[in-house]
């Protein structure tokens, strides 16, 4: 698959934005670390077992293959999602991740973008252990990035539905229709037989991308309110505010189009809310490509 359309010679627009960066590297790093531990063994216990049995996805119940029961950990919602079961894996997801992502943490900001991603895969492993017993998917370890991906992809739908994407470089096809059609697949055998792939997953990490994007559209929750508090608060209450961002490139003139997570505007700012709305509706609507300079201009400097 390839985006079609990269906005060039806009200040600001980087093709590898830190989060998205930065989350290939640990993905790539983390998988390398796998391959390495998972020959090894501890005290006769293989590698890849522990790794799994602490850092994977575990069920809420049930015994594993070595009639140990399952260790499911909170942190595990978090890990689940650095850890890739192979090349082609980890590279599909990752080319996924840098396609679609791109745009949406350039529109966004890098802490709103990381923020929905890491919950889309949270949401997404909650989904899948709290509903494959339910439809009687039997208990297993889960892997991958691909529900905070699925995420990724349901914004990238929506934000950019009309947009071209050329399957196998060079056949065009609507992101709205390559995206549905994607969910279809993954409800259509969400229950097959001897599949290794957690779909259920997949299908809870496109919810909650939707979810997210719709009630923070609607001003039912605001993702960035949210980081406000988080990152914002007085220094006084937050004991995480002396803290680096650890994706913040310093000295890069770039970085000030993308930090849309501070309220405080200067005086002579005539941006409104209304207005940042009324351009998200359009890019909705007829995609990035057709807003005029200034509107790009209003978007990259809100």
């Amino acid at each position: 698959m390839n985006n079609s359309y990269r906005p060039r010679g806009l200040g600001g627009f980087s093709l590898f934005p830190p989060v998205i960066k930065n989350l290939i590297i640990i993905d790539v790093v983390i998988f390398l670390l796998q391959t390495l531990l998972n020959n090894l063994s501890f005290n006769g216990i293989p590698g890849w077992y522990i790794i799994d049995r602490w850092f994977a996805l575990n069920p809420f119940g049930g015994t594993d293959a070595a009639g140990q029961v399952y260790n499911f950990q909170i942190w595990q919602l978090i890990t689940y999602q650095f850890m890739h079961g192979g090349v082609g894996h980890i590279f599909f997801n990752m080319f996924a991740l840098w396609v679609f992502g791109i745009e949406i943490e350039n529109m966004w900001g890098s802490r709103k973008f990381l923020f929905f991603y890491l919950l889309s895969g949270v949401v997404a492993g909650l989904f899948y252990l709290s509903l494959s017993p339910l439809i009687g998917i039997p208990p297993a370890v889960t892997i991958g990035a691909s529900g905070a991906i699925y995420g990724v992809l349901i914004a990238f739908g929506l934000f950019f539905p009309d947009r071209p994407i050329y399957l196998y470089f060079f056949i065009p096809i609507k992101a709205k229709y390559l995206i549905t059609f994607f969910v279809l697949i993954e409800i259509m055998f969400v229950n097959s037989a001897g599949s290794n792939i957690a779909r259920l997953a997949h299908l809870g990490g496109a919810l909650a991308g939707f979810i997210f994007i719709m009630l923070d559209k609607n001003s039912v929750i605001s993702l960035k309110r949210m980081l406000n508090w988080n990152f914002h608060v007085n220094g006084r209450n937050n004991p995480f505010s002396n803290l680096q961002n650890p994706f913040k490139k310093e000295n890069v003139e770039e970085a000030k189009f993308y930090e849309i997570n501070n309220d405080k505007r200067s005086s002579e700012s005539k941006v409104t809310q209304k207005e940042i709305d009324r351009i998200l509706d359009k890019i909705s609507e007829s995609g990035y490509k057709n807003l005029t300079t200034e509107e790009k201009k209003v978007l990259f400097e809100a």
